[in-house]
């Protein structure tokens, strides 16, 4: 398994709508664990194939152990994901990106989910998942067609930067953001 570089904000990648996937391989196999070592080693919760540069709709989503929820730990690596339903209940809460470091701003998001898609081996798999999983999955497969969270956040005012200490602090917004 190899740590893959992350791609950043304006990287042409994470814009465009990835292709789908139609070959389940070793190749397919080997993307997919490196997608988990550079979510892991980088400390995300979700990470898509476009942010480290392979425009080809796969995710992968762990929430960490200690997290309070019942798949907590559990790793989920999707293929050609795409959710189903979704609940009219929603929440806004603060989301960041390991492809947008150190920004975080608010998100709405429905607080339940149903995806379908296919594990690496081809073979059809379903996920429920809700709060925290389900805003995960959301985010995950909103880089596969080319969307940010920052494009769902309300105002580019409402973003916040945080420090290397950890404290959250008003974004300086560059004069062209501010029109």
């Amino acid at each position: 398994m190899t740590v893959r570089k992350i791609y950043t904000l304006g990287e042409p990648v994470l814009r465009r709508p990835a292709k789908k996937v139609s070959q389940f391989n070793k190749a397919l196999q080997e993307l997919v664990d490196d997608m988990v070592e550079t979510m892991q080693s980088a400390d995300g919760v979700g990470l898509a194939a476009p942010q480290i540069g392979i425009s080809q709709r796969i995710i992968v989503v762990q929430l960490p152990e200690e997290y309070e929820h019942p798949l907590a730990g559990k790793l989920f690596a999707l293929v050609n994901p795409e959710i189903v339903e979704r609940s009219e209940e929603e929440a806004i809460e603060n989301e960041g990106c390991l492809s947008i470091p150190n920004i975080i701003g608010p998100v709405k998001r429905a607080l339940r989910v149903t995806v379908k898609g296919k594990d690496v081996r081809g073979r059809p798999t379903r996920v429920e998942a809700d709060g925290f999983l389900a805003r995960a999955f959301q985010h995950e497969i909103d880089h596969l067609d080319g969307i940010l969270f920052i494009d769902r956040v309300e105002s580019p005012e409402l973003l916040r930067r945080v420090t290397p200490e950890g404290e959250v602090v008003p974004l300086e917004m560059p004069e062209e953001l501010k029109a």
